[in-house]
């Protein structure tokens, strides 16, 4: 039986002048929607409202948390709410595809019997 919820991962990448910066959203399908129609509220385009900066490493990097100082420092801003908004009307949205996990789920679990 697979386990994971998602077929797809997308996320936005914005290559800022300091950081790299990430954030992930539902659907890459998701993003353009809200692009053509801005009615669309946020929390339906991003899987969270966490900003990830990559420390220059683009869009493949180690993920850590933005702090408050880069956002100001970047978008002029630590409000997350308004760097999301920039992030997905300038980033470039990236998906790919993510297989299903598949396999034994603990094979230590093996000759379970009553002795």
């Amino acid at each position: 039986m697979p386990r994971g919820n998602a077929n797809n991962q997308a996320k936005v990448f914005y290559k800022g002048t300091e950081e790299d910066f990430v954030i992930f959203a539902d659907s890459a399908s998701q993003v353009r929607a809200w692009k053509n129609d801005r009615s669309i509220p946020i929390a339906q385009v991003v899987s969270g409202f966490k900003i990830f900066i990559t420390h220059k490493h683009g869009a493949q990097g180690v993920l850590d948390g933005a702090s408050k100082a880069t956002l100001e420092n970047e978008f002029g801003t630590s409000n997350d709410d308004e760097v999301i908004i920039k992030m997905l009307e300038k980033g470039e949205v990236q998906e790919s595809d993510v297989p299903e996990r598949q396999g034994p789920k603990n094979d230590s679990m093996g000759g379970r019997t009553a002795h």
